[in-house]
């Protein structure tokens, strides 16, 4: 049945591929957790190191890591963005990234290449029930010392609690259900599951320590908000302002539409 699933937001976002540009850089929202995350990474990381993303979607991350000197693997399961990212590879000069479609759950697939640094945004990670399997797989790929930086969606997002004070209970509590719940992209249903930064650390184990975490759209409103940063700019800075001050501290930083979180490998 996981597998079922899985191929479930597979088929739907390779569906989405072709769109996918445009729906991301139409939103200054995702522009700002994106920028966060990338800043957090390459806090990390050095020219000519080794990057493997996983649900890489149409590169975007990749070739820009690539444009600082990173060596990439770009990685995704959805054959539509696969095909983008090819025909972003073969249409442009400049530091090549490496495209191969493979899942996250199917890491065994490298065979015995290893990487510095692993690298997955924007809540990929939350298509599948089996994240322990993942995060067994980026450990087996994972050079001692290098860098792993996750972009996961928590199980408790201050923006969507709110929804109680508009009687949208379903919006609020969506998330608190242990078994998952329905997400739908470009008409297709898929299944969702929540984690937090404590179930990622239990499962990698005591041969990894946290070097950067943080909140990512807890005061910010998040990237569906559409129209929030047009409508309210001035407010829009407040609570990026605010956020940047507060997203690491604890708790907050298990809260948010997402959280990062970034890990080192020390055996």
């Amino acid at each position: 049945m996981s597998v079922l699933r899985e191929q479930n937001a597979v088929d739907a976002f390779s569906k989405q591929a072709a769109a996918f540009d445009g729906i991301d850089a139409a939103n200054p929202l995702i522009a700002w957790v994106r920028g966060r995350v990338r800043n957090i990474a390459l806090s990390h990381m050095q020219a000519g190191d080794t990057l493997l993303e996983l649900n890489a979607g149409t590169g975007i991350d990749s070739y820009h890591f690539a444009s600082r000197g990173i060596r990439v693997l770009a990685t995704d399961a959805a054959e539509g963005m696969v095909t983008m990212m090819q025909a972003k590879k073969d249409g442009r000069p400049g530091p090549p990234v490496e495209v191969m479609r493979c899942s996250f759950t199917e890491l065994k697939r490298l065979g015995d290449r290893r990487f510095q640094h692993v690298f997955s945004n924007f809540g990929g990670l939350n298509c599948t029930d089996r994240l322990d399997l993942v995060l067994h797989g980026i450990d087996r790929v994972l050079l001692p010392g290098g860098t792993c930086t996750l972009v996961v969606m928590p199980p408790f997002s201050p923006w969507e609690a709110l929804s109680l004070l508009k009687g949208n209970l379903r919006l609020a509590t969506r998330r608190w259900s242990g078994n998952g719940t329905t997400a739908l992209v470009e008409g297709l249903p898929f299944s969702c599951y929540y984690y937090t930064p404590g179930f990622i650390k239990r499962h990698l184990g005591k041969g990894y320590v946290v070097i950067a975490q943080r909140a990512l759209s807890a005061l910010v409103p998040p990237p569906y908000s559409l129209g929030f940063t047009e409508k309210w700019p001035r407010t829009f800075r407040t609570l990026s302002w605010l956020e940047d001050k507060l997203a690491h501290l604890p708790l907050v930083r298990n809260w948010g539409d997402h959280f990062v979180i970034s890990l080192r490998r020390i055996a």
